[in-house]
């Protein structure tokens, strides 16, 4: 599975480049062959989410716009005040994750 399902980009105004065939005939076992074979597959360990509830007050933050899935914000918001440092703590510890990875490009 080396060639893309998708390409597209916002505010190109017309319809997506998707092969909505091809997606629907992929099977269970072709959609996790392909994040196997995907490099930036991220696979956390077990204290993965531990870790990444590990606040650090202080530090500078970019006012940002960004979209998320209504769910994955619905699903952290219903978790109490805090949930964007919350959010914002998973995000860091992907990309800790993602750095100390050997497999990973942008290993330091």
């Amino acid at each position: 599975m080396n060639d893309k399902i998708t390409k597209t980009s916002l505010g190109q105004g017309g319809k997506g480049q998707t092969d909505w065939k091809r997606v629907d005939a992929l099977t269970d076992k072709d959609i996790a062959q392909a994040i196997t074979e995907d490099p930036d597959t991220f696979e956390p360990e077990p204290e993965w989410l531990q870790r990444a509830m590990i606040l650090r007050p202080g530090q500078p933050k970019l006012r940002v716009t960004a979209y998320f899935d209504q769910e994955v914000v619905e699903w952290f918001r219903a978790q109490g005040r805090g949930y964007q440092t919350r959010m914002n703590a998973v995000l860091r510890a992907y990309m800790e994750g993602v750095r100390k990875s050997p497999r990973s490009p942008h290993h330091s």
